[in-house]
């Protein structure tokens, strides 16, 4: 079973809204609405969409370095703006800091955001490999066998899809349809 852990950051609005920075369950860790505020609280690059793309991509690679991840293993971003038109300066800042390893991402226009000063909200998911200790213990199921395992030991040495999905990503296991 994988362990679930949470990650804050000391933004003020953690404790009001009731959410964490990060949140690692196995390989993956998903991060939080990410804007340009500084170890100080306060905003950087007021006005400046680049300046304040950049600010939240560092606060993402901060909150990636207490998962034990980096920027490279990001592998989709969501990016909220209040003004699409300035796309490009978005765009600029996140191929700077993505451009050896882009991840899918998608960008939207927003209303605003939770201070009038923002310009820009950034979400992450990434995934690594789950440190040891999160991996389950259980030995693979040997490839030779002189005898039939019992039911038991069938379904014991079986993973169930969460442990395939931890190991392999990229692997959809579907159920079958069911019947009525």
């Amino acid at each position: 079973m994988s362990e679930i852990r949470r990650i804050a950051s000391g933004a003020p609005w953690e404790p009001i809204f009731g959410y964490s920075r990060a949140v690692r369950a196995g390989g993956w860790l998903a991060i939080s609405g990410t804007t340009a505020i500084d170890g100080r609280g306060q905003i950087v690059g007021r006005g400046d969409m680049y300046e304040q793309a950049r600010q939240a991509i560092d606060n993402l690679a901060a909150a990636l370095g207490r998962a034990g991840m980096s920027l490279a293993d990001v592998v989709r971003t969501r990016v909220f703006v209040t003004d699409i038109t300035r796309f490009s300066e978005v765009a600029r800042a996140h191929r700077e800091c993505f451009g050896g390893h882009p991840p899918c991402s998608t960008i939207v226009e927003v209303r605003r955001l939770v201070d009038p000063e923002m310009l820009i909200e950034i979400e992450a998911d990434a995934w690594a490999e789950p440190p040891t200790s999160v991996v389950s213990s259980q030995a693979p199921p040997s490839k030779t066998r002189t005898k039939k395992p019992s039911t038991t030991q069938a379904k014991a040495a079986t993973p169930r899809p969460k442990s395939i999905a931890r190991k392999a990503p990229d692997l959809i296991v579907k159920a079958p349809a069911k019947r009525r």
